[in-house]
């Protein structure tokens, strides 16, 4: 087929053999399951902008991960607590799962989960500043033990040093989780060397300061990568060996610190499932890959199902295209293109996330993005109507969960619980 290119002042439009491109929506505006989302919504919902969690879909994708890590006996599953920054939803996924154990990345955050969770047992999951740490002392309230329920994470020789004063000066003992580098190099420790010098300073300071395992984050083994790099395999394998020799290295060296009561954590979404291989770790870290969003559309990752969806009102429907400064003139987009034939503004906009329903909703780059009212382009046969809901899939858990108020927890396409958002201050 002839391809043909046009520019219209400098703005381009695509023909096929001469024929105008086709509508991406040939049915009704919504298949059964937004259907009944999007009636339930506008009769029960709040009519702004949302982020719905459907349990149905996060109960299949929650047992595939407590089945995975049940395969290795004394293996435990951590609950990654900034991919699902709200009490309900962790409180929700505790329960089914059966554990107790939080990775937090967030200083008021982490304040939060000790004071709601006494019974928790949380480790930090990046190395935080040490005022981040002095903060948490001194906003913390309740009955959680830090000397006993908590893990700060750490790195490097010299922020160990910072621990310690710190530890000293509250007359405290800290428990220290070393990061360790397994192929992501994103930090943490390296060589022998370096581990060496930190589990010295911990060795020598047993009164302030407590050895308490092993983080070893491994996503890069279940990305994708071009398949000249390896295998998820290979490289699952290869950060295994690092772990293993850094595991070796501790015993050998520094016996008295060694224990079976270390946590050696792993994982993460992209590559819990391999770590059924090994049965070095006995702590699995899960948390974006229970909700799916976009770019966790992995191989690795391929028996979970999408959880999470923004659903936002369509507030305006206004006909075909019209830019701003073109007016009638913009008349040639919808004539060439039967997907600008109607233009809808939604309420909100710009958000990390991509269209999902209907199908054949797409972004006007020549218009511009909002935050307030965005812009989205269709063809006639999307159906959609002032008050009827778009939905979106987001790309990514952590931030977006935070942007929408309280969640819409769903289930059989009924509004079942709301549930507040953590505050990022406090």
């Amino acid at each position: 087929m002839k391809r043909r290119s046009v520019l219209l002042g400098g703005l381009g439009a695509v023909v096929l053999g001469g024929a105008l491109l086709r509508p991406k929506n040939n049915g009704a505006p919504h298949n059964d399951y937004f259907r009944a989302l999007n009636d339930e919504l506008k009769k029960n919902g709040p009519m702004r902008p949302s982020l719905v969690i459907d349990l149905d879909r996060l109960d299949h994708n929650i047992d595939l991960v407590k089945n995975s890590v049940a395969r290795v006996p004394n293996r435990h599953y951590r609950i990654v607590e900034k991919s699902l920054p709200s009490a309900g939803l962790i409180d929700y996924i505790a329960k089914r799962a059966g554990t107790n154990r939080l990775m937090s990345f967030h200083q008021p955050f982490l304040n939060i989960d000790a004071q709601t969770r006494p019974d928790s047992d949380l480790l930090v999951g990046k190395p935080l500043p040490v005022r981040s740490a002095e903060i948490f002392y001194q906003q913390h309230k309740g009955s959680f033990d830090p000397s006993r329920q908590l893990q700060w994470l750490n790195d490097t020789p010299e922020h160990l040093q910072q621990y310690l004063q710190l530890a000293k000066g509250l007359n405290t003992k800290l428990r220290i989780n070393i990061e360790i580098d397994v192929g992501l190099h994103r930090g943490g420790v390296n060589n022998e060397e370096t581990l060496g010098a930190m589990l010295q300073i911990i060795e020598a300071n047993p009164q302030h300061l407590e050895f308490s395992g092993f983080m070893g984050y491994d996503p890069h083994a279940g990305m994708a990568v071009p398949s000249i790099i390896g295998t998820h395999e290979e490289l699952f394998a290869k950060g295994m060996s690092i772990y293993q020799r850094f595991a070796d290295y501790t015993r050998a060296q520094h016996p008295k610190l060694w224990s079976d009561k270390l946590t050696l954590n792993a994982a993460g979404s992209p590559t819990y499932h391999l770590h059924e291989a090994e049965t070095l770790s006995n702590d699995i870290s899960v948390g974006t890959g229970l909700l799916k969003p976009t770019h966790y559309d992995l191989d690795t990752l391929a028996n979970h199902v999408p959880a999470i969806y923004i659903a936002t009102p369509v507030l305006k429907a206004t006909g075909p295209v019209m830019i701003p400064g073109l007016d009638n003139k913009s008349k040639i987009f919808s004539w060439w293109d039967v997907n600008q034939r109607q233009t809808f503004f939604i309420y909100g906009g710009y958000w990390m996330a991509d269209y999902e329903s209907p199908k054949g909703m797409q972004i006007n780059t020549i218009y511009g993005r909002s935050t307030n009212q965005e812009i989205a382009n269709a063809s006639n046969s999307v159906g959609l109507k002032v008050d009827d809901q778009v939905f979106l899939r987001p790309t990514q858990s952590e931030f977006v969960l935070l942007q929408f108020g309280d969640l819409l927890a769903v289930r059989g396409g009924k509004i079942v619980d709301r549930w507040p958002v953590y505050q990022q201050t406090g």
